[in-house]
């Protein structure tokens, strides 16, 4: 009993378990953090709000209705290699560092997405053209496999613990801003040059933007340094493998335990659990944000026969507001919890589903644009909270190659795949109700995932102590935490000398 209680009583934290934030250095890496994101889906923004015009230059022997499934089959080729990406960069983040992992994806889809802008039509080299174009899009999908993930556990593993949600909300700030970069952008040049011009080279300027973009971000993802956490964490694997050397050697079992493969094998008998709860969250996250970033453009305008300017400009208004909301979703996910948060708007999905796409429906202007602010407020209650909650649900050591093999696998099945799916879908079916029922079954698997979801809001990461933002809020947790150890000694204690109290 004397054991128990001064184990008890190590529990409370000393001085060097908590970690002070540095302001400045936070906002550095939210912001190039974000800026990746950024530069990610401006990408996604021109692509999506290019399907058509990218239909007519490299598949041009098809009719319209085909030519849009092939665009968006290109687009989802590019989810198909986000898990190899996510088993390179995310196991490889964790051995290396962040940082450097991070810098590498950046390089990567900067090129990938700029090569974009000098591809040969359909017209010039034939079938090459998209071929060429398939393969520009597996690059930046493998890319993409080790961005969002390493930049939501960068984030993560900065931000003060009661600041997590609205931090890592900038990271989703980032996406949107992107989005309506690119998508803007593409709706500016298609309103000023015509749709003519936008064909034979009008398409090209939106790529070619991403050059610029990208040197922007690599340089700001240089300037920054190791999240704490990861610092800490092989600072310990180090001096661990000093002392197995100074005792003899090497243990082979940890050593094993420690390469990549020894990693993988612990995600998935370990941490089965929160990989299943991380592809739920991300497949009811993902399956919304494509649905209305990607497919609801062409839909409006290829499927319902909307004015293409009048349905690029509901959407890209959808997305300011998404933009506009998102971190005030963070900041309510301090204070509620994430789960509460994840669990109604899960419940308002299946409920306001079917009811948006009829609005979209309508026709008009007003109608649709409510239907498409319904669906954009629905996609804020995901897009504001996940950053914050998806690293929490592992440990430091495995956290950014489990999060990237678990989000890539999921965002690949069922996140990429939505404009493919439901574009073959309403083509198969004739039913203009297909999107309402596919965001409806996300809705039921999204809410059974945060049912199972452990509350984060405020904790400690898996594997870290405490984060928080100044000298006096550490000096007033570690006298919490010395009265709460000594309460459970004194409770101890008690029971040792009255086992027969209930109390």
């Amino acid at each position: 009993m004397l054991r128990t209680l001064l184990r008890r009583r190590k529990q409370s934290l000393s001085a060097g378990d908590v970690t002070i934030t540095d302001k400045p250095e936070v906002r550095r890496a939210v912001s190039a953090a974000a800026l990746g994101n950024t530069m990610e889906w401006f990408d996604f923004g021109v692509y999506a709000y290019l399907a058509g015009t990218l239909g007519k230059v490299f598949f041009p022997s098809s009719s319209p209705g085909a030519q849009v499934v092939s665009t968006f089959a290109t687009f989802a080729a590019a989810f198909l290699v986000r898990p190899l990406g996510g088993l390179v960069f995310g196991p490889l983040g964790d051995r290396i560092g962040r940082k450097r992992v991070l810098a590498a994806t950046m390089i990567m889809m900067a090129i990938s997405t700029f090569a974009v802008g000098f591809l040969p039509s359909y017209a010039a080299i034939g079938f090459s053209a998209p071929i060429l174009l398939l393969i520009c899009r597996l690059v930046q999908g493998f890319s993409t496999g080790g961005e969002y993930a390493g930049a939501t556990t960068y984030i993560a593993e900065y931000a003060p613990d009661k600041r997590r949600g609205f931090l890592g909300s900038w990271l989703d700030f980032g996406t949107f801003i992107g989005y309506s970069l690119g998508s803007g952008m593409v709706t500016v040049l298609t309103a000023v040059i015509g749709d003519d011009s936008m064909v034979s080279w009008g398409w090209r300027l939106p790529f070619l933007v991403a050059g610029p973009l990208g040197l922007i971000g690599l340089y700001m993802r240089l300037r920054l340094e190791e999240t704490p956490a990861f610092q800490r964490e092989a600072e310990q694997a180090h001096q661990a493998a000093e002392k197995a050397r100074r005792e003899g050697g090497e243990d082979p079992v940890e050593v094993a335990r420690q390469s990549g493969h020894g990693r993988l094998k612990e995600i998935f008998t370990q941490h089965w659990e929160a990989v299943l709860i991380c592809m739920g969250l991300v497949l009811l996250y993902n399956v919304t944000n494509y649905m209305v970033t990607s497919y609801l453009p062409t839909f409006m305008s290829e499927t319902l026969g909307e004015d293409a300017l009048t349905s690029q400009l509901l959407v890209l208004g959808t997305m300011i507001v998404v933009a506009l909301t998102i971190t005030t979703v963070g900041r309510t996910s301090d204070r509620w919890g994430r789960r509460p948060v994840f669990m109604a708007g899960s419940l308002a999905l299946i409920a306001l589903a079917a009811p948006a796409v009829l609005l979209i429906r309508a026709g008009g202007i007003l109608q649709p644009a409510f239907g498409c602010l319904i669906l954009g407020l629905l996609l804020v209650c995901f897009a504001g909270t996940s950053a914050s909650t998806l690293p929490a649900l592992f440990p430091t050591r495995l956290r950014y190659g489990a999060l990237s093999i678990s989000f890539n696998i999921s965002v690949s099945l069922f996140g990429g795949t939505t404009p493919l799916i439901a574009s073959a879908l309403v083509q198969a079916t004739g039913s203009h109700m297909v999107p309402a029922y596919y965001l409806m079954a996300a809705g039921v698997i999204g809410f059974v995932a945060s049912f199972f979801l452990h509350e984060t809001a405020g904790k400690p990461l898996r594997g870290s102590g405490p984060m928080v933002e100044s000298e006096e809020q550490a000096q007033r947790l570690i006298a919490h935490s010395r009265t709460q150890a000594g309460r459970r000694a004194r409770d101890i204690w008690i029971r040792l000398r009255h086992p027969w109290s209930r109390s």
